[in-house]
């Protein structure tokens, strides 16, 4: 997947991001580049779309596979398809493999981008949120309170994502493209574009819905409540593994 074309906007979000989670930041400055970090990152999808469009090559459909490791190989799962559901590809659990969990995300290497940036983010939030808890007395199963503790994380933090794209998708429906074509008819090709390759790759799939046991979703959920997406307070400061092909 080519990385060349657009190195500059990524690494300065990515650098902005690093400033924010850098706990020898003071928190002013933290927020502000928060802040400058999803602004950027809320336009830039949209940004790619309209200058890409009638330059197919520029920003083709493209396929990556993802390595997903232990601890909590499943929550990493669970996250990394969401984010990329919701800015524009299409994921799907292929499976363990060996020691790793595979998933496999179809997109616009934009928007690949985009959930790596993103997955890396929410990843250290979510693990160094998870290590700080501590179980509730009484509760029979810790691992069982735990899993369910970063359901609740993943899907608000999701709920907040999705609002976002809406948000820029919808500012970007009245916008032109060089080709003269309406953002809105600009956005919804590419996701018919996306769509097509991902049902020739795995033509069978079908969506299930994972259950679980614990009581820690309501816990997580305040959590992801609190995610560095925008908000004014963050999550832990612990490492995590990044996104691995």
């Amino acid at each position: 997947m080519s990385t060349t074309k657009v190195p500059g906007k990524l690494d300065t979000i990515r650098a902005l991001l690093a400033t924010a989670e850098d706990p020898r930041t003071p928190e002013s400055e933290a927020e502000l580049a928060r802040k400058r970090a999803f602004e950027m990152m809320a336009k830039y999808g949209v940004e790619e779309a309209m200058l890409s469009d009638g330059q197919p090559s520029r920003d083709a459909v493209t396929a990556k596979y993802v390595d997903l490791p232990n601890p909590w190989s499943m929550s990493r799962v669970r996250l990394i398809c969401f984010i990329a559901q919701n800015v524009g590809c299409k994921a799907v659990h292929m499976g363990v493999r060996g020691n790793v969990r595979r998933v496999h995300i179809v997109g616009h290497e934009s928007d690949i981008q985009r959930a790596e940036v993103l997955y890396t983010s929410l990843l250290i939030q979510m693990l160094g949120g998870l290590n700080a808890q501590v179980v509730p007395y009484g509760v029979r199963s810790a691992r069982a309170w735990r899993n369910s503790w970063t359901i609740g994380f993943i899907e608000r933090v999701i709920q907040r994502l999705k609002a976002i794209e809406q948000a820029a998708r919808a500012a970007a429906s009245g916008e032109t493209s060089a080709t003269g074509r309406s953002g809105e008819l600009v956005l919804a090709d590419r996701d018919a574009m996306v769509e097509a390759a991902y049902r020739k790759e795995h033509p069978h799939v079908r969506t299930s819905r994972g259950s679980y046991s614990g009581s820690g979703y309501g816990d997580g959920a305040a959590a992801g409540n609190r995610a560095d997406i925008g908000g004014t307070r963050r999550i832990g400061a612990q490492t995590a593994g990044a996104l691995a092909a």
